[in-house]
């Protein structure tokens, strides 16, 4: 079995709405479109990024259907299909089965603290419902529950589970993981803002929700990882941050600032679902100036 599809750059998918709030296929399309054009080596469709605790099954649903229709055969496509029930994650699993994506992710079960019991159980569940690989989602900042090395060494006994995207922010996880699954796994890192020490550290790849704002550079410090030009690897992660610190910082959610800054440059995904806040009229200049950054070093690293 070869990994080598689940390596590189793989954003996560915003979720695309049109001016009322609807998910969107042309929009869909419109992303799809613009991050083929990039390069990167896949997408994980219908996670955080994708809003997809905001979202009714059958909206999950059409997000996966309309990916698959215009990627399928293009890029490695990975479906998250946690949901709040095991009934509904093994629907969307299938479901994706169906569309032929590569692998299927999951959160934990969220808001009932479960114990390690339960939780393996619910993803074992979720892994036996189609024949595909799949892929353990590990963020405990926003579940309430941590991945732990020995429960991760328990799932790996089935042989689909093929990895872990792990959003906890200490990097000593990843190593961790890694050294449990050794060569057969791919660990993703999770959060942008140490992509690079996450990679020197032991992941084979990067799964974020920055990454389609700022695609090139992502790209760029991956390459400079692999070529061991750790040194620029190093300082385009810092620009990378001082955007990231941008994003972050406005009235409107961090995927709001970002469907804007992507507006900005020829995709209109449209805003976000409630109670997530779009941006606000103040929010605009900030946006101007997080554009002008980030195509700044898109030429400083890229060129």
């Amino acid at each position: 079995m070869t990994l080598d599809k689940f390596h590189g750059i793989i954003p996560a998918f915003y979720a695309c709405y049109d001016n009322e709030g609807n998910i969107s296929e042309s929009r869909t399309q419109a992303l799809c479109d613009y991050l083929l054009e990039k390069g990167v080596q896949g997408v994980y469709v219908g996670g955080s990024s994708g809003e997809c605790i905001y979202q009714s099954l059958d909206e999950r649903k059409d997000v996966l259907t309309f990916v698959a229709k215009y990627l399928k055969g293009k890029m490695t496509l990975i479906a998250h299909v946690g949901a709040p029930s095991t009934r509904d994650s093994i629907v969307l699993a299938k479901h994706a089965a169906e569309l032929g994506y590569d692998a299927l992710s999951a959160i934990p079960p969220i808001y009932f603290r479960l114990p390690d019991s339960a939780v393996y159980k619910y993803w074992s569940d979720i892994i036996e419902a189609t024949p595909l690989e799949f892929i353990i989602y590990n963020i405990p900042q926003t579940t309430g529950y941590t991945l732990t090395p020995a429960l991760f060494e328990k799932l790996l006994t089935n042989k689909k589970v093929i990895g872990v995207k792990n959003s906890s922010m200490p990097t000593m996880d990843i190593e961790r993981f890694k050294k449990v699954g050794g060569k057969d796994v791919v660990i993703f890192n999770g959060p942008d803002e140490q992509f690079v020490a996450g990679r020197i550290m032991g992941a084979d790849a990067g799964i974020g929700g920055t990454y389609a704002a700022m695609p090139e550079l992502f790209l760029k410090a991956n390459e400079f990882v692999k070529n061991g030009n750790f040194q620029q690897a190093t300082e385009i992660q810092s620009k990378i941050n001082d955007i990231i610190i941008g994003l972050c910082s406005m009235n409107g959610s961090m995927y709001a600032v970002i469907k804007e800054v992507l507006n900005r440059r020829g995709v209109n995904i449209g805003s976000v679902r409630a109670p997530l806040e779009g941006i606000s009229e103040a929010d605009t200049v900030s946006i101007d100036a997080i554009v002008k950054t980030i195509d700044q070093a898109i030429e400083q690293f890229c060129r």
